[in-house]
């Protein structure tokens, strides 16, 4: 195991994540001010309450998820399309680091960038909300996972994308929508039938339910079925990331 290649890459990664922190953190904190201006006050002025749960908080989990979703993907994304963009694919394809070392080094990067920015929106958000996190230490265990989780399909897609259009194509056309439609400011308890089935079928609502209830206690679906589902998203990258390096899909192009 090279883990000075993988600390290469992860400092190298890092470094440029800091160089355009302004911009980077900046962002998703003022989108997601805005969303609970607009939610957590206007709407939570009408919704007292849901599930038990005061409106406000009961957003938290579900805004700080589509961040995550979001940064994770993207940062993952632009990390290894960089390289393959100007060349460099190859210096890292020639060096002595697997296939271990380089998910190391690029998610690893990622994942940390997602937490940092995760930990800076639970701030924000006491500045607008009343809230508290039920289980503590499961919520970050379970952040951690998810951004693994997205920061591999990041990466898959940073690998899959020929043009930096592609970076942004799947971020605001798949996962936006289906946060949104996941449950991020609603229970699907709320929802008339056949909607709630519908629903139900969206994989990113198990993941909002899964955080929700390391939150708040309650959720639509048990913790269990949501962890696995993640579990389960993370080893199907794994899979393809290594069939990606086996076969050069996209990497010797």
């Amino acid at each position: 195991m090279n883990w000075r290649g993988s600390y290469a890459i992860l400092r190298h990664e890092l470094v440029r994540f800091f160089r355009t922190a302004f911009g980077s953190i900046l962002s998703p904190v003022l989108t997601t001010s805005l969303y609970f201006v607009v939610f957590g006050a206007a709407i939570g002025s009408r919704i007292q309450e849901v599930d038990g749960v005061a409106y406000g908080a009961f957003i938290v989990p579900g805004l700080l998820m589509l961040t995550l979703l979001g940064e994770s993907t993207s940062n993952a994304s632009f990390g290894i399309y960089m390289p393959k963009f100007t060349g460099a694919i190859y210096e890292l394809l020639s060096a002595p680091v697997g296939l271990a070392e380089t998910l190391i080094g690029f998610v690893g990067a990622a994942v940390l960038k997602s937490l940092i920015i995760s930990a800076i929106i639970l701030v924000t958000a006491m500045l607008f909300v009343d809230y508290t996190i039920a289980h503590p230490l499961l919520a970050f265990g379970y952040i951690v996972l998810v951004a693994s989780a997205f920061s591999l399909f990041g990466f898959i897609l940073g690998l899959w994308a020929d043009g930096f259009e592609k970076l942004s194509i799947v971020p605001m056309l798949i996962l936006t929508p289906l946060t949104f439609l996941g449950g991020t400011f609603y229970s699907v308890s709320m929802l008339a039938q056949p909607w709630s089935t519908v629903a139900q079928l969206n994989p990113v609502f198990y993941l909002i339910n899964g955080l929700r209830w390391t939150f708040t206690g309650t959720a639509d679906v048990p913790i269990g079925l949501a962890f696995g589902m993640t579990m389960a998203f993370v080893i199907g990258c794994v899979v393809v990331i290594g069939v990606i390096f086996k076969t050069g899909w996209r990497l010797r192009e």
